[in-house]
């Protein structure tokens, strides 16, 4: 039976490299369209909460998990279920998998694509005949074919005819679930016959070239119009005008306008990582791409702005930032989510712990920090935490927050997400972003 009719039939067995935020909600969902799955991670914690039922990816349910682990018959007679392990050795046995591992930046800022290459060298040990791999892992223009196909192809075997090879970019927005994973990969040839199994629609592509270029396109179109609007309420804050006035008015125009948010800064897996994984990869070529490096400088800068914000709004009340106390709310790097990755709260709390405030922060969702320096457990959210606090700064607007309660009770609020829009200050003097 060859992989195409496995497929069809549900007989095939997909194997998953990397049960992170993209990993497992890709495992559950192939689980849920019939297959056998089994969930590659070389963390054992992961792997025993997941085998025990439990999942530590907030948009994965525990219900889901659980559901997974248990084989229910498909429409074609076969056993769709979920396993997760740390054993590379059951890549013999699948008949397509999928890396999903992370693809951070150095501290230079250049890609970092050790968690690629590890993963590679483990499936190019045990790669066979008929066999799909699929990259889910966001990279520059010319991974697949550069640095993953030569790995596979050591043995001998040739792309497109003993085995199938594609790049495959995920759209997953933690926090949001109206455009979940199976809304849109992108896919060719055998990758696009698995994706249809699992997802609503599938954009089939020239290359993988071109596949890798779509995922960065889509990131650095949010990264270069974030650092727009965040210049512009820069701009705005010296013309004495309000920015969320301008961008609420802009709005309103039916066409040639979308809008986008200032904020203190880009936090999260992609928009602060992928566009300047397209910034190196063009600058091996002898081409600067200039407006991801000046995006990145602004947004990279707004930690900084929010910090002079801060202390001039303390100044305003005749204090100093060294020994006042703040309090940050939220540390996630957005909404309603628990991942701190590169998230600017962590900037902005460096930043005022380095000129001496007395720090502390709450957050429904991240109950400790423990990086960069920092190490802080989130506090109660009280009347009292809130009337002791010199200031405190909106860094990232979770839902659950109660803002007319949190003005009624602080004394000076630092609102970088435009969080209390339309409300009288009462006790509290807002400053915003």
């Amino acid at each position: 039976m060859d992989l195409l009719e496995k497929i069809d039939k549900r007989q095939a067995i997909v194997a998953i490299i990397g049960l992170g935020y993209v990993g497992l909600p890709l495992g559950m969902l192939f689980a849920r369209a019939g297959f056998r799955v089994v969930g590659i991670d070389n963390n054992p914690e992961r792997v025993s909460s997941l085998q025990e039922g439990h999942s530590y990816i907030p948009d994965v349910s525990e219900e889901e998990v659980r559901s997974a682990l248990s084989p229910r018959e498909n429409s074609a007679g076969g056993m769709g279920c979920f396993r997760a392990t740390t054993d590379n050795e059951v890549l013999r046995e699948a008949d397509a998998v999928i890396v999903s591992v992370p693809t951070p930046l150095s501290k230079s800022k250049e890609p970092d694509l050790s968690y690629v290459v590890a993963a590679t060298t483990e499936v190019a040990k045990r790669v066979h005949r008929g066999e799909l791999v699929v990259l889910e892992s966001t990279s520059y223009p010319g991974t697949t074919e550069e640095l993953v196909l030569p790995q596979l192809s050591q043995g001998g075997f040739q792309a497109g005819r003993d085995f199938y090879l594609a790049f495959s970019p995920e759209r997953i927005d933690p926090g949001r679930a109206d455009w979940a994973l199976e809304n849109t990969p992108l896919c060719r040839e055998a990758a696009a016959c698995l994706y249809r199994t699992a997802v609503r629609q599938v954009v089939p592509v020239s290359s993988a070239r071109t596949a890798e270029m779509v995922k960065l396109l889509e990131n650095t179109f949010r990264a270069v119009n974030i650092g727009l609007v965040n210049e512009v309420a820069i701009m705005c804050d010296r013309l004495n005008i309000d920015v969320w006035e301008v961008i609420e008015a802009a709005s309103s125009k039916p066409f040639g306008f979308l809008p986008f948010y200032p904020g203190p800064g880009l936090g999260g897996h992609c928009i602060p990582v992928d566009p300047l994984y397209l910034a190196w990869k063009l600058k091996t070529m002898d081409y600067h791409a200039r407006f991801i490096e000046l995006a990145d400088q602004v947004n990279f800068g707004m930690p900084q702005y929010v910090l002079d914000k801060i202390l001039l709004a303390l100044n305003a009340e005749a204090k100093a930032i060294k020994g006042s106390k703040v309090l940050v709310l939220g540390v996630a790097y957005k909404r309603d989510v628990a991942d701190t990755w590169e998230s600017p709260a962590l900037d902005v709390m460096l930043l005022l712990q380095e000129r001496g405030a007395q720090l502390s922060y709450h957050d429904p969702y991240v109950p400790w920090v423990s990086q960069d320096g920092l190490e802080l457990r989130s506090i109660a959210l009280t009347t009292e935490a809130l009337e002791q606090a010199d200031c405190v700064v909106i860094v990232t607007d979770h839902h659950s927050y109660d803002w007319a309660w949190i003005v009624q009770h602080s004394h000076l609020v630092v609102d970088t997400r435009n969080a209390t829009k339309g409300m009288a200050p009462g006790h509290a003097r807002i400053v915003k972003l």
